[in-house]
């Protein structure tokens, strides 16, 4: 009778466990990211699903305009989680002092925390089927969306487009528009010659469908590669092979830069610990839900040349699976030494 009263024993110990594990986790957990039609929105999309599948919460997905403002919430925490681009991290990460292209307008946000890095977001530039630009060194001279207020992570972009040729802002005529889909209109609608958007995005599919639209090459030779690198950190060329999207009439180099899924500092490491979980276990259900997931793996989650600190939770999480070499102790105190 008494190993049967201890048998009972640790299994209601165990249960009083798990519902106070349970109990830390909310019912619902929200991811911050950019607008439909873009391809962060169908990314986010797909990791909510995978989350809301096995983390023991729900994870919706909260569209805003553009990283400008989204960050200030991220990092006070008034949203959980965000999917946003390894620079646009760093430089609301680290403040005002640190600037790329000899700006940096990002609210400050030094509670940002990386929870996992995931697949590289590839933007190319757009023109219409029927324009004569066939490459970015075509655009000197021509209508260029810029400014990109409401969205300034596309304003990097358009910088490393051009900064791939040798070009500056004042070789093109600059069309202001606030975000990237708005730049997508102006090209549709004739007011622009040349925009950009994301690989595959819905927003390209649409453009193509109205008016048909392609993307055309940055300068790709090792000279343009080294412009492009000075130019914006973070950033560094890729190949996209032939009909293997939509607008992707022959062999074409975008820009690729890493995204990353974040959270504030103050998101629990039971939270954190859960979403990353989810994630790591379900490696497989991603890639079938969006392309850009394919990449989002194991072998991308942890990286030297991350541009935010990781989570504490994320850290303990990696140790755990012998993935978080002992180099990235020191990177990850650094990158802590650089913000408040």
């Amino acid at each position: 009778m008494l190993s049967v009263g201890l048998l009972v024993t640790a299994v209601a110990g165990l249960l009083v466990t798990a519902v106070a594990a349970d109990a830390q986790l909310p019912r619902e957990v929200t991811l911050a990211t950019n607008p439909p039609g873009t391809s962060y929105y169908a990314v986010a999309s797909g990791l909510a699903k995978v989350v809301s599948g096995a983390a023991g919460f729900q994870m919706v997905v909260q569209p805003y305009t553009g990283t400008s403002t989204m960050l200030p919430l991220l990092n006070t925490g008034e949203v959980d989680f965000g999917l946003v681009n390894a620079v646009d991290m760093g430089l609301s990460y680290r403040g005002p002092d640190f600037k790329i292209g000899g700006r940096n307008p990002f609210p400050h946000a030094p509670n940002l925390r990386l929870v996992m890095r995931g697949s590289p977001l590839l933007v190319g530039l757009l023109v219409r089927k029927d324009s004569p630009i066939r490459s970015v060194h075509d655009v000197k001279g021509k209508r260029m969306t810029g400014e990109y207020p409401a969205h300034l992570a596309v304003w990097y972009n358009m910088l490393g487009h051009l900064s791939s040729a040798g070009l500056a802002w004042q070789d093109v005529r600059v069309v202001p528009v606030p975000a990237v889909n708005d730049g997508v209109d102006a090209l549709v609608q004739g007011r622009a010659d040349v925009t950009e958007h994301a690989l595959g995005s819905a927003k390209v599919k649409e453009a193509d469908s109205a008016v048909g639209v392609r993307h055309v090459s940055i300068d790709c030779s090792p000279e343009g590669e080294r412009r492009l690198r000075a130019a914006v950190p973070g950033y560094y060329p890729r190949w996209v092979k032939a009909g293997s999207a939509t607008a992707i009439a022959e062999d074409t180099c975008f820009i690729a830069y890493d995204s990353y899924l974040a959270a504030s500092r103050s998101l629990p490491d039971p939270v954190v610990e859960a979403a990353l979980k989810a994630l790591w276990d379900n490696e497989s259900q991603l890639g079938p839900i969006h392309p850009m997931l394919r990449e989002w793996t194991r072998d991308r989650a942890v990286g030297p040349d991350v541009t935010i600190p990781y989570h504490p939770a994320a850290v303990r999480f990696y140790k755990e699976r012998g993935v978080w070499r002992p180099e990235l102790d020191q990177l990850q105190q650094k990158l802590l030494s650089v913000a408040p």
